[in-house]
Order: C-alpha cells, then structure tokens, then sequence
C-alpha cells in the first residue's frame, strides 16, 4: 500500500477525491472531541456531504474498515450494517459500556462464520481495545437476527468487557468489504506490541497486521 493521510474536509471540498483510493481507513481516535456523541459529527458529515460518494467506493470493489471511533462512524452514519446496499439507515450503535468507564485492555476475538476479505485464515485475535462508548446495540431484535442470517457478524469477544450484545466486537455489510470493530488491529501490527513481547518468544509481526496483509492481497487480484 502506499498510504495517504486524508483529512474529510478534503473529501467535502474535492481537493482529495474517494474515487482515486481502494481501501478507506476510518481510523480511531476521538472525531469532533466526540462532543455530540462518539462519531456523530464525522458521521454527519458522511451522511450530509458524502452521502453518493461512500456508497459509489463501495460498488467499485473497494474496501473499507473502521476501528474503534472508525466503527462508531460507520454505524451512525448508517453505513454499516447495510443491508441491501442501504448505506444510510441506521440499525445499530455503539453507546457507554455496561458497566460504563473507560476500558483500555487486550482482548481476544473469535472470528465468526465470515466470508469477509479481511479476516481469511484469521480464527482468533489478540488485540487492545481503548474506548469508553464500545457497547454495540441493535435498534431491534430483527436487526439482530438479520445480522446473524446475513453472516454479517465477524468478530465476537470471548470476554465480553463492555455490555455488547451477543458479545459482538465487529460487523461487516452484506457484501463483505466494509467492516468495523471496536478493537485496534493497527496496535498489534509487531511481535514487541503484544503483553507477552518480554517472554523472549517475539515474533517479528503481531496478529493484527495478517488483517492488512489480507486487504492487500485481496484488492491486488
């Protein structure tokens, strides 16, 4: 990949365009100080300013991931889950943890039954979580159900630590290349990264960069 660090408000005033990318990144991080909600005014955006060009991405092909406030983006804007190519109704959230406080931990996740570019080979995954509105909602027991008949869950916590239902950590849209989670795959991409780095057993790369090496593989076939 060759990266390129793109501000919204470029997309919004055309001096960045979508169309010239493969893979978006909506990364953590606390958007607008997170003031109005965790994601809400990035989402806005989305939603008011680049409502024909996200949706546009998506049916080129393309990827896209958000983490952690990436994740609370995509869900309020309606982006995920998606269902049917509706990339802007909103079905499901992510509020204050149960119970609520700030969690900043290593977690491990199961992948679930997914066919998603992302997660190929990937069964489990220890990675950090940093977030203190992480608890995933549906609107409805529907929706809920609807998510697991679409296999559209990807990642469960295998100790839930923040009230999500179901224990769902990450979700993706129907079609598969637009996924968000709570945890930070990007904070686990050396052997040094994980808890155990001083056991003397470093590997040279941590669990989390074998989702971006499958990103890559997928969007050069």
């Amino acid at each position: 990949f060759e990266a390129h660090d793109v501000h919204v408000n470029e997309l919004i005033s055309g001096a960045k365009k979508l169309s010239d990318y493969r893979f978006l990144v909506v990364p953590g991080g606390f958007s607008a100080g997170d003031y109005l909600g965790s994601g809400k005014v990035f989402a806005n955006k989305l939603i008011y300013k680049l409502n024909d060009d996200v949706p546009e991405f998506i049916s080129r092909e393309n990827l896209i991931i958000g983490i952690c406030n990436g994740f609370q983006v995509l869900v309020k804007a309606g982006i995920l889950p998606g269902f049917k190519g509706n990339y802007s109704q909103q079905l499901t959230s992510l509020t204050f943890n149960s119970p609520s406080g700030f969690q900043d931990r290593w977690v491990r996740l199961k992948t679930q039954d997914s066919k998603s570019p992302f997660v190929q080979g990937i069964s489990e995954l220890n990675v950090p979580i940093a977030h203190g509105e992480g608890r995933f909602i549906v609107k409805s027991p529907e929706v809920l159900e609807k998510l697991y008949e679409n296999k559209q869950i990807v990642f469960k916590y295998e100790k839930n630590p923040n009230g999500s239902t179901d224990d769902i950590a990450g979700i993706s849209d129907e079609t598969r290349r637009v996924l968000g989670l709570m945890p930070h795959p990007e904070r686990n991409l050396f052997g040094i990264n994980a808890p155990n780095s001083a056991s003397g057993k470093v590997s040279d790369e941590g669990e989390g960069l074998k989702m971006f090496r499958n990103a890559f593989e997928w969007l050069k076939k």
